[in-house]
């Protein structure tokens, strides 16, 4: 009996251990099986989680920010513990004890799926699982997927401290509304930093991982409410909150963001603009877009808050006049079906969608409007974000007299004399609120459009290239197209200082005369015949007046003169062209290039000839705070003392490349001074410092400019139509860009200041008479009369006449005797024409105008 019975029981242990080796056999198999081309868990120990980068300004304000998935890193040491313990009670409550799965909530998930019949399939996935998941495996819901979870999970248990994992689980999790990680999480919900959340704030967050759309906080306020409360629960059982803090957690009303109960931080944003999106097309070109979204990188910007709005409203305002001027409205491109306008609700929600501009403001805020019935004398208007009153909001009949309207096919029709002439129901369109002068009291609703014509200005440091501002069009939100930096346009005259600055290099000076006397050019697209803007030939003239009355003859000459291989090499070393063409057309400015390269190149000449090298930031940062760019390489040892004596700025040693020469550069910022005071730029700029800069107006004046520079702040603006076209008589670079260059600079330099430009050493004064180039004495006075600066040891020539090698006429009058008599002239043809006030002859085909 004895023998049966240790038989029996011999039998049974034997059955038993037999099938646990086969159990662990099994599962040995099993997790070898899948655990042989697993990913590898250990690099998740130098992952980094791709975050937002943001974009500073100098005063240390949050301007704009990039990213793919919208996340801040936090660390786990600046996570709060409150945050730690309500994702732990909601999601993993042995997670400080299990080695990385956890049985028995795999069991009870089990349990659940078979006695509901498949109905009730929930996850039992730890947050080491869960990491394991979101960063080496795909999410589907499949066995195999789930062995490899727990496999990688308890390799990653011994790879990784607990810490660490939870790290990376609460800065990698979504959490809806683009949200990445509890940092970024906190803001989009709450506009609030971690260590400022409450527990049933932090217990909020900790409801979303689920299934952050089920838990919406509008949408299933509710279901979300109700999961919050068990999380609250939850953290109690557990230990994180006592049963008092409980009681007044669950009474706490669920307040968010979405349901209006905090402002947005995207309210704090200023609406993207030009100058950060350049920012971004430039360090995704030097940092690879993928560092650019995902690297962390902080960016602190050069631009200066207080300008860039002025850059901004003094290029509109000159877009603006020039568009009203022409008086053409253009059809809205925008429509609404009139049978959404029957409520102010659909109407509001229809004017909301569309892609009506919203960044503009000149002389107050645009806003996008509809037109909700035409009257026979006015039109009624619904305003996006203005409350409807009493009466209504109208276009009235007295708006609309300064338009004809032209429609999609280019017809054109009369002038307007009643607000339906111009519009129809459904219409999108912009309106401003006008205001008194006297005390600013509303007078009415006035119908705006973006105009048709474009521009772009820039205003940077001549010391530094820092820009301060920059706009690349009326509107970024209508076109984000930058004109400053990628539309590539013809300078016209407003290169010609490169012509005279190579010219003066090679020996010449601000008293040599060229011959302004017509020139004929054979080329294989036929004879081309350049001519002044005046139509007139003014004889034998100095560079000074040449520059500065902006002739373009006197500038071909001077160019064939000293060659356009010279040329080109002084334009490439400004950085005007990578490889200029040594086309004589050229001299004039008729290769294109862009303004925010011309604005860099001008500072040269107003710093005395050194290197500029344009920047947009100052400094980026990676997610670490270590600095991977600084734009400023200069050198400042006083920098470093802990004082310096009274009265002494730090002293900073310049390493700039010199471009030119000081003293040439000097004479070239003299000669453009002339252009200020007396020459083509005259009538529109007048600063109460000095001030130098050029203009320039393309053939058929498809393309304006001004470029013009104090001692240290540089700007300039270009006019014109994306698709190059005649902007009509009148339309030019002192007309239309001065003035937009002086509204700003007004401003420039009661911020900045300004001075006399410094005269280099090695050089002295002489006076000329800036008509003739004659040489005048020490106290001679009068309009005519200028100190030009020469160079020591260099004895000045006066009276020699340079042609540029092109035949031209015997005893050519002065420049003062051009406006009073003709003269017959010899061409390089050997053909004679007529120089003088009524003179005109030939064309230009492409380039500058004056």
């Amino acid at each position: 009996m004895f023998r049966f019975i240790l038989s029996f029981f011999g039998g049974i242990f034997t059955t038993v251990t037999m099938a646990i080796g086969m159990v662990a056999l099994t599962v040995g198999a099993v997790l070898w099986m899948y655990g042989r081309d697993l990913p590898s868990h250990e690099s998740l120990a130098q992952y980094s989680p791709p975050t937002i980068s943001r974009i500073y300004s100098g005063q240390g304000q949050i301007i704009d920010e990039f990213a793919k998935e919208r996340r801040l890193f936090a660390a786990a040491e600046t996570i709060p513990d409150l945050i730690k313990q309500a994702f732990i009670s909601a999601e993993d409550k042995n997670f400080y004890i299990h080695e990385g799965y956890d049985l028995r909530g795999i069991g009870a998930a089990a349990f659940d799926a078979v006695k509901s019949r498949g109905q009730d399939v929930r996850g039992a996935s730890t947050i080491t699982q869960q990491v394991m998941k979101n960063f080496l495996l795909s999410g589907d819901r499949q066995a195999e997927r789930k062995i490899k979870e727990i496999i990688l999970a308890s390799r990653l248990e011994q790879t990784l401290s607990k810490e660490r994992i939870l790290e990376l689980y609460l800065n990698e999790i979504f959490l809806g509304q683009n949200s990445y990680g509890v940092a970024a999480a906190s803001q989009t919900y709450f506009n609030k930093p971690l260590a400022d959340l409450a527990p049933h704030e932090a217990a909020f967050l900790a409801s979303l991982p689920k299934a952050p759309s089920d838990y919406h906080p509008v949408r299933q306020k509710d279901r979300l409410l109700a999961r919050r409360n068990f999380v609250l629960k939850e953290m109690m059982e557990n230990g994180y909150i006592t049963q008092e803090a409980l009681l007044t957690e669950l009474n706490a009303p669920l307040r968010s963001v979405q349901n209006g109960d905090f402002e947005s931080f995207k309210d704090e944003l200023p609406p993207r603009d030009y100058f950060t999106d350049e920012i971004r097309r430039q360090l995704t070109e030097n940092f690879g877009e993928g560092e650019f979204f995902t690297g962390g990188l902080t960016v602190r910007a050069t631009i200066d808050q207080e300008m860039q709005p002025i850059a901004a409203q003094s290029l509109r305002r000159g877009l603006e006049e020039y568009d009203r001027g022409r008086g053409i409205w253009r059809e809205a491109r925008i429509k609404i079906d009139p049978a959404e306008l029957d409520s102010e609700e659909k109407w509001r929600a229809a004017l909301l969608a569309t892609k009506m501009a919203r960044d503009i403001e000149l002389n107050g805020p645009w806003y996008p409007a509809v037109v909700l019935s035409v009257g026979s004398n006015d039109a009624r208007i619904g305003i996006e974000g203005v409350a409807e009153d009493a009466d209504g909001h109208f276009i009235t009949a007295r708006d609309v007299t300064w338009a004809r309207k032209r429609s999609e096919d280019g017809t054109t029709g009369g002038k307007a004399s009643v607000a339906g002439d111009l519009l129809e129901v459904g219409d999108v369109v912009h309106v401003r609120a006008m205001t008194s002068d006297e005390d600013g009291t509303f007078v009415r609703w006035t119908l705006r459009q973006v105009p048709a014509v474009q521009g772009g200005f820039v205003a940077m440091d001549v010391n530094t290239g820092r820009v301060i501002s920059m706009q690349g069009g009326f509107s970024y939100q209508a076109s984000v197209f930058n004109r400053a930096t990628q539309a590539k346009r013809q300078p016209g005259s407003s290169f010609k200082p490169f012509v005279y600055a190579a010219a003066l290099d090679s020996g010449y000076s601000p008293a040599t005369i060229v011959v302004d006397a017509p020139i004929e050019i054979n080329t294989p697209q036929g004879l081309w015949r350049p001519r002044n803007s005046s139509r007139e030939f003014y004889g034998p003239t100095p560079l000074r007046t040449g520059i500065e009355r902006s002739r373009n003859l006197m500038t071909i000459r001077l160019a064939q003169e000293i060659g356009m291989d010279v040329v080109a090499d002084y334009a490439e070393r400004f950085g005007v062209y990578d490889n200029m063409g040594t086309f004589l057309a050229n001299s004039l400015g008729s290769e294109e290039t862009t303004l925010y390269q011309m604005v860099a190149a001008y500072a040269m000449f107003a710093n005395g000839g050194e290197r500029v090298r344009p920047t947009l930031v100052d400094r980026v940062q990676d997610r670490y705070g270590k600095t991977i760019y600084r734009h400023d390489e200069r050198q400042c040892y006083d920098c470093e003392l802990a004082s310096l004596d009274a009265g002494l700025p730090p002293k900073i040693i310049s390493n700039r490349e010199r471009v030119m020469d000081p003293i040439t550069a000097y004479q070239l910022t003299s000669m453009m001074r002339g252009v200020v005071e007396r020459g083509t730029a005259s009538r529109t700029v007048n600063l109460p410092v000095p001030t130098a800069g050029k203009t320039g107006t393309t053939n058929e004046a498809k393309d304006v400019w001004f470029i013009g520079f104090t001692s240290n702040i540089v700007a300039g603006c270009y006019i014109g139509y994306d698709q190059p076209r005649a902007m009509g008589r009148g339309a030019s670079g002192g007309g239309m860009c001065g003035p937009v260059f002086q509204r700003f600079m007004e401003e420039a330099t009661k911020k900045y200041g300004g001075g006399p430009f410094e005269v280099p050493p090695g050089g002295r004064f002489i006076k000329i008479d800036r008509f003739t180039g004659a040489r005048l004495g020490d106290d001679a006075t009068g309009e005519t009369v200028v100190a030009e600066y020469f160079r020591e040891g260099e004895q000045p020539i006066f009276g020699i006449t340079y042609d540029g090698g092109f035949a031209m006429g015997q005893n050519l009058p002065l420049f003062e005797e051009v406006g009073q008599q003709q003269q017959q002239v010899t061409t390089s043809t050997g053909e004679t024409t007529t120089v003088g006030p009524k003179a005109d002859f030939g064309t230009l085909s492409s380039g500058g105008l004056y």
